[in-house]
């Protein structure tokens, strides 16, 4: 009687091991972490809550499903900033980019912040066709919007220094640069 009385107990217990896993592995296979927008099909994140529109507090997908805006060119007006893109192809491991928009006096468009070359206007040259100008999309795998977030240990404080570096360069007001989103805020983290 005891003997089957342990394999009963570890028959249950396999089987809520097995549900709790199926459940947790075919919601994070269907969860999308990035979005291609074009034209340039730039990855936009949709891990982080002032990116999106819909956020999902749901706690095995926590991510939205709708970028804030619906395409990424030079004359792209952000409604936040800095903004994170990402190329995956170019730069499998990262670094991502932070994007910015230029204020109109200094000529206006998108500029992109990168961790080794600083500020770059917004396309990079690889993105455009060299005879005429035109965007030259990046292609990827099916499974790209499942790679994983950017790590913030790494990243955050690139984005404190390119949003110092971004106020003096621009000559925000202490008001303007209180506007620009901090490491927890893009990663959806409380105020410290």
């Amino acid at each position: 009687m005891t003997r089957q009385r342990n394999f009963l107990r570890l028959a249950i217990t396999g089987f809520v091991i097995v549900a709790v896993l199926l459940l947790f592995c075919s919601q994070s296979v269907q969860a999308q972490n990035w979005k291609a927008l074009p034209p340039y099909n730039l990855l936009w994140p949709l891990w982080s809550p002032p990116l999106v529109t819909d956020f999902n507090w749901d706690p095995l997908v926590l991510l939205g499903t709708t970028p804030i805006i619906t395409e990424l060119s030079k004359n792209t007006v952000l409604p936040v900033q800095p903004a994170i893109i990402w190329d995956a192809i170019l730069y499998p491991k990262g670094p991502v980019w932070l994007a910015y928009n230029i204020p109109p006096a200094f000529g206006g468009g998108l500029t992109i912040f990168e961790e080794l070359y600083g500020f770059m206007p917004f396309p990079p040259s690889y993105l455009l066709d060299p005879a005429t100008g035109a965007p030259l999309p990046i292609s990827y795998l099916p499974y790209y919007s499942g790679y994983l977030p950017t790590a913030l240990k790494h990243f955050g404080l690139t984005i404190d220094y390119a949003n110092l570096a971004y106020s003096f360069l621009y000559g925000l007001t202490p008001t303007e640069f209180t506007n620009l989103l901090t490491p927890a805020q893009l990663w959806g983290l409380p105020p410290i």
